[in-house]
């Protein structure tokens, strides 16, 4: 298998695993456990920090993959995946600006941007394996 052809698979993974870091440190830092909450988020960081860095590696090796789903699952494949793509963006500096928050200690405006990063952050995650599971497996 080429590199084309394995990097959609590895990114969905490292975004489900970063999706499972997100909620485990939710319910960690509701649960009190701030130690195993940063644990989590920095893995969260960890897993999507890859991801970015396969995913652009994939798009600058690979064809545009063209989807294939037709009549109304279309129009809802490119509504998904134009919120996906525009919150990723929104997101990105979000969690940049949240994680400077925590490792500064600034835990009086970490989970100011944190209650606005975390449902952004989870809805890219969610979206990005509905349209990776939709693009690559429920439509070939």
């Amino acid at each position: 298998m080429t590199a084309a052809g394995t990097l959609p698979h590895i990114t969905a993974l490292l975004n489900a695993v970063s999706l499972g870091f997100l909620v485990s440190g939710f319910i960690h830092i509701r649960a009190g456990r701030k130690d195993s909450h940063r644990k989590a988020m920095l893995g969260a960081v960890g897993a999507s920090a890859l991801f970015l860095v396969f995913y652009v590696v994939y798009h600058f090796a690979a064809p545009i993959f063209v989807f294939r789903g037709t009549g109304l699952v279309r129009p809802v494949y490119y509504a998904l995946l134009i919120s996906h793509v525009l919150l990723a963006a929104l997101v990105t500096p979000l969690v940049v600006l949240t994680l400077l928050r925590a490792l500064k200690g600034r835990f009086d405006l970490h989970p100011k941007i944190a209650r606005w990063t975390l449902p952004l952050w989870l809805y890219v995650s969610i979206t990005g394996i509905v349209v990776y599971l939709m693009l690559y497996h429920l439509y070939i």
